[in-house]
């Protein structure tokens, strides 16, 4: 029967006791190193979950931050019925109803340009004369109106491709439910519309349905794969360079590319690649969306500008996380690139209308620009950030390819150091191999020289010399000396390597060469 012994045979060979002193010098550090680095990492992801459920923490209670303009083209009883509903529905979580008067509007197409420009969430309207229309149809009778079109009296118009699940339930819904509320104080409210009865059908399917209310959607975004643009697309686009920057990492670690080359041509090509890769893989990101928007209505220049705004901020988090792994220490890495994740996911989960103030620190990140960019892009230019999401952009471009440029600079610096030291240290232990080796020869030589004199005296004393016994004890005698020689050469190595070690421990860590994966397709250097 196959056992765990017989697949790893050796591996309950030269076990130790749990109660060697060295085991127990080494158990006690093992258990300290671990505790600490359990209660900072505890610590890290505690604050990292607080972050970002503090961003969605009551997000209802700051829907009153969304502001809809108002615009009663009618002045008369709809508009009053609006105004009513609106102070039943008056909360922190109901959206905040900013009328003004129709001559700072005075169409609608100036609403429309309104919300293009994101001075408001929506724009809600009376259309002129709906209130007379209403009530010519709720007093006629026996059909002798004209016929009453209830989709002609509330519209609303407002920009789905932002944020759209949350414009949906916050925005939208709201609009829908306020409008609810409107019919029913219009017919209920004190007479809000003068009903005082009505008769035949018509009158009252009209009673019943008073208004339709109309959406005016500037970008139609009801795909199902929109719940994803603002956060998984980019924690993924996040990871995908990492992972590419780990593999350029052991290809220069492979390669001995930093101790190798000239830093200038180093940081030319790790660029060249770096943007070849973000280049392909924004492309990737930017064809899945286009392959699954199900009718989105994009068209092939919003495509080009979409991917391009997307190779720029896949280069950046390159360049970014490159800088993390160059300038902090090594043990701090992980934690940086986390880190760097979760700010950048929290600031476009949510409007930062919806979330706490301090939440707008956001506005540094780079997946929030290029969230803000691409829907731009995405609305027909209905969201006008770019004046400062592309700045933004290229300021992380620009300031991370100079650390990264410097980076290459300073581990080409202490890669030198290292084989510096390298040969260094080889050198040290082969001289300590040689300088015992040659204290043996000395010693031997010694005992050679005395042999010879005692011999000497001997045969001028006329005493014989027993050679035999001598002859006899040389094989054990030679065994002897070769173990103890091997014996007292390992110490003397093991002797430097200590001291070696704690001059390095003293000198600090040098440079942090970033992280490096063990590669699925790998080829022989040249020098192999």
């Amino acid at each position: 029967m196959l056992s765990v012994k017989s697949l790893y045979p050796r591996a309950l060979e030269n076990r130790v006791d749990i109660n060697d002193p060295v085991i127990k010098k080494a158990r006690w550090a093992f258990f300290r190193s671990a505790g600490s680095n359990f209660l900072v990492l505890q610590l890290l992801f505690l604050g990292l979950f607080c972050y970002i459920f503090g961003s969605l923490f009551q997000q209802g209670t700051h829907s009153h931050n969304l502001g809809i303009v108002l615009v009663d083209y009618d002045g008369g009883a709809i508009g009053h019925a609006v105004r009513a509903a609106y102070a039943s529905l008056q909360g922190d979580s109901f959206p905040s109803l900013i009328e003004r008067s129709p001559s700072d509007f005075p169409s609608t197409a100036d609403l429309q340009e309104a919300v293009c420009q994101t001075k408001y969430w929506a724009a809600l309207y009376v259309t002129p004369g709906a209130s007379g229309r209403l009530e010519e149809a709720l007093a006629a009778e026996g059909g002798t109106a004209s016929p009453y079109n209830n989709q002609d009296v509330i519209a609303y118009v407002w920009n789905e491709a932002l944020y759209a699940p949350v414009v949906d339930a916050s925005v939208s819904a709201n609009i829908q439910l306020l409008s609810d509320a409107a019919r029913v104080a219009y017919t209920t409210g004190n007479g809000t519309g003068n009903v005082r009865s009505v008769s035949g059908p018509s009158a009252l399917s009209v009673l019943a349905a008073p208004w339709q209310l109309q959406s005016i959607n500037i970008q139609p975004t009801s795909q199902g794969s929109r719940a994803i643009y603002n956060t998984v697309v980019i924690i993924l686009v996040l990871i995908q360079e990492f992972f590419y920057l780990g593999t350029i990492n052991g290809l220069s670690g492979q390669f001995r590319i930093y101790s190798r080359l000239h830093p200038r041509r180093i940081a030319v090509v790790r660029n060249l690649i770096s943007l070849a890769y973000a280049f392909v893989g924004s492309l990737c990101v930017i064809s899945t969306i286009w392959a699954f928007k199900a009718g989105w209505a994009i068209d092939g220049t919003q495509f080009v500008l979409s991917w391009l705004v997307l190779w720029l901020f896949a280069h950046s988090n390159f360049l970014t996380l490159d800088v993390f792994t160059i300038w902090l220490p090594a043990a701090y890495v992980p934690m940086a690139h986390i880190s760097w994740v979760i700010f950048n996911i929290t600031s476009v989960l949510l409007p930062f209308d919806l979330s706490p103030a301090f939440y707008r620190l956001g506005y540094a990140a780079p997946a929030h620009e290029v969230y803000q960019v691409l829907t731009h892009i995405w609305s027909g230019g209905c969201n006008p950030q770019l004046r400062y999401a592309l700045p933004i952009l290229f300021a992380w471009e620009l300031v991370a390819l100079a650390l990264s440029v410097l980076g290459v600079f300073r581990r080409c610096h202490f890669a030198t150091l290292g084989e510096d030291r390298q040969r260094e240290e080889f050198q040290e232990r082969v001289d300590a191999a040689v300088a015992l080796e040659m204290a043996k020869i000395r010693e031997v030589k010694g005992q050679v020289v005395r042999s010879e004199l005692d011999e000497a005296d001997l045969k001028a004393e006329g005493e014989p010399r027993s050679g035999a016994a001598d002859v006899s004890a040389t094989p054990s005698r030679g065994q002897d000396d070769s173990e103890e020689l091997r014996e007292q050469l390992a110490q003397a190595i093991e002797r430097v390597t200590t001291r070696q070690r704690r001059e390095q421990e003293k000198q600090g860590p040098g440079c942090n060469f970033g992280p490096s994966f063990t590669l699925p397709f790998n080829h022989k250097s040249g020098d192999e």
